[in-house]
């Protein structure tokens, strides 16, 4: 039985119990959010098996994506990657080749981690497709649904499966006209191109239950991908992205009811005053399904600096209640992202992260911040740099630059404001005794 299953039968896993103790949440709570399809629970297959709770009261969690590209391919460029996102503390990774031996690739990454992997079965099909008949529009759907069980059989612990995207949503695309971002979606644009040259369905719409019932076997969850997000600002919430998210939505709730863990997928780019809004309307449609947050990007103009963009959209994201968010790196928009971009990335979207889940779990998270701020105040750099986010970073900076005095730090000097308002207080209540 996979952990829905499990749930609805009042049984309490390891994993569950992983997640309630890195969580801080009762077991009962938990269980009952499983079950309602609130929650989902990812599991690395290797490994130390990291198992990672995503959804309603938890922690907003932090995904990075690596992949090689038909410019860009070396499976230890790759794996190496893999492993400094895992370092710097992401939650779950996605492994998005679309070049080079796709198999192996896929295997040495969920070798070298181990986080919970997830993948886009659609990329290798179509890439694959191509190699062989130099058309992505000749991939036959049984292909399609062999190596989507073939990757679940490799460990992959969560799949982006474009199921969404439709003859009807297709329509509303037409009906709409121009799109100034056109589409942004590898997988999804290679979908609708079969689509349309074929004159079929989505086979991954037709055939949903099959779907279900092969990632439910392994206990992948399906993360409801979506191949009609916007790519531009002044797409959010046009007509067939929110289609395919009132059918995403609708498919999320099926999933569940046949026993597959579901999550569903978001834009994209979104100006600030929709963030809210988007939010609001998928944990409606879904009944509080697990949202799973691409960036996003509130402004098209930041290319070079989108990791800041993003983080902007992601604390906003975190605090409406979006549960996972993808990272994104400087190299958004321009290059495949190095080594040194899935470090940046990483370290930015967690931060942005907890910004949001301040507000959203309130007095649980922002303990770490009060207690900061008290060791700020009374010059205790030591525990300070425990509870920072990232302390050798910290460190670093604060060792490099240090004060000629051995308090405070070099910014105010003999002006620091912490140091001069201890030496008043200490004033104060010297004298305040003297007049007792």
């Amino acid at each position: 039985m996979n952990q829905l299953e499990q749930a609805g039968k009042g049984i309490v896993t390891n994993e569950m119990m992983q997640v309630c103790e890195q969580e801080d949440i009762d077991p009962e709570i938990l269980i009952n959010r499983i079950k309602a399809g609130q929650i989902v629970i990812l599991k690395g297959r290797y490994k130390e098996k990291n198992t990672v709770g995503i959804g309603m009261g938890l922690r907003t969690k932090i995904n990075a994506s690596i992949g090689t590209s038909t410019d860009v391919c070396d499976i230890d460029h790759e794996v190496n990657k893999a492993i400094i996102a895992e370092r710097y503390g992401a939650d779950t990774l996605m492994e998005l080749s679309a070049a080079g031996d796709l198999d192996e690739i896929r295997r040495q990454v969920l070798q070298a981690v181990s986080l919970p992997v997830g993948n886009v079965p659609l990329y290798q099909a179509f890439c694959e497709t191509i190699k062989k008949h130099k058309d992505p529009s000749k991939m036959d759907p049984e292909f399609l649904f062999d190596l989507i069980e073939k990757q679940c059989q490799d460990g992959i612990a969560f799949m982006a499966i474009h199921c969404g995207i439709n003859l009807f949503t297709i329509e509303r695309m037409k009906r709409q006209g121009y799109r100034y971002g056109g589409l942004c979606s590898k997988g999804g644009t290679l979908m609708i191109q079969w689509m349309m040259k074929n004159k079929k369905e989505n086979p991954l719409f037709e055939h949903f239950d099959r779907v279900c019932d092969i990632l439910k076997k392994y206990d992948t969850v399906l993360s409801l991908g979506n191949g009609i997000r916007a790519g531009a600002i002044h797409d959010s919430l046009d007509r067939a992205q929110m289609a395919e998210l009132i059918l995403n939505c609708e498919l999320c709730e099926i999933a569940k009811e046949q026993g597959c863990q579901a999550m569903v997928e978001g834009p994209g780019h979104v100006p600030l005053d929709e963030i809210e809004a988007n939010i609001i309307l998928q944990k409606k449609m879904s009944g509080s399904a697990p949202y799973y947050m691409l960036g996003p990007l509130p402004t098209d103009i930041g290319a070079g600096w989108d990791h800041v963009t993003a983080a902007i959209g992601a604390a906003q994201s975190s605090m409406y209640g979006a549960d996972l968010i993808c990272y994104i790196t400087p190299a958004e928009h321009l290059a495949l992202p190095n080594e040194e971009d899935v470090e940046i990335g990483v370290k930015v979207a967690r931060l942005a992260a907890h910004i949001g889940d301040v507000v959203k779990l309130k007095g649980k998270a922002d303990q770490a911040d009060k207690q900061i701020s008290m060791d700020r105040r009374d010059f205790k750099w030591s525990d300070l740099l425990k509870n920072l986010l990232f302390p050798e970073d910290a460190r670093k900076i604060l060792e490099s630059r240090r004060s000629l005095s051995n308090k405070g730090c070099s910014m105010c000097g003999e002006l620091c404001a912490l140091k001069n308002a201890e030496v008043t207080l200490n004033q104060y209540l010297s004298d305040d005794k003297k007049n007792l």
